[in-house]
């Protein structure tokens, strides 16, 4: 039997439209017999949109960032919830920008247990993240998701740093390869940034896949 063809997926679990997009792509991986080859890439969200630390009420306690750019942010996240509303999702505003370097690592973590346990996984980080519900800076947290999605979590604290490191060289292998935002879908060689390119994508695999001659 041929082999399903793979899409390359860069996610990143402090993106509200990366967010958006992964029970899209969960689709497209089901209606399409596809297989998805999820990949951390994480965002350096402070260069281009400044950086802010809000507190519960969303009063500014820190802030290097201009007004176009929070005209920026408050947009994206009033159009995230937008959407969000319409598929039963909760966002909520983060009261600061997350480095998500160890939920990326527990996401490779989570894919070396199974496909199960990664979609457990997957499903519950950015679930409960977008509700604050969960601290993905804090490693005995992650672990508990891990474990709760039935993978081994004894061995991610002592493997935290190098799966970190790999995370880093995904997410630069990335940038070489033209990615600089998520998701973004690697579908035959060419980058599609956005959800909204999934019914284009769509197209592409119904289309037969040109094998060269010489194979």
């Amino acid at each position: 039997m041929n082999q399903p063809e793979t899409i390359t997926v860069y996610t990143d679990y402090k993106s509200p439209y990366a967010y958006l997009a992964k029970d899209l792509a969960y689709e497209l991986e089901r209606d399409c017999a596809v297989r998805l080859d999820w990949r951390p890439y994480i965002l350096d969200i402070p260069s281009y949109l400044g950086s802010a630390r809000v507190d519960d009420a969303g009063a500014v306690l820190e802030e290097a960032r201009n007004a176009h750019q929070w005209r920026r942010v408050r947009y994206s996240y009033m159009d995230c919830r937008r959407q969000a509303r319409k598929r039963g999702l909760t966002i909520r505003g983060t009261q600061k920008i997350w480095d998500s370097t160890l939920a990326a690592a527990g996401m490779l973590f989570a894919q070396r247990a199974g496909e199960d346990v990664f979609r457990r996984y997957h499903d519950a980080v950015f679930e409960r993240f977008w509700k604050r519900n969960l601290d993905i800076e804090n490693v005995a947290a992650l672990s508990a998701v891990l474990a709760e999605a039935g993978a081994d979590a004894g061995g991610f604290a002592a493997n935290a740093d190098a799966l970190r490191a790999e995370v880093a060289a995904i997410s630069r292998a990335a940038e070489a390869d033209g990615v600089f935002g998520v998701p973004t879908f690697v579908v035959r060689g060419e980058i599609y940034w956005g959800r909204e390119h999934l019914p284009d994508i769509q197209e592409i695999l119904a289309t037969p896949r040109q094998i060269p001659a010489n194979h």
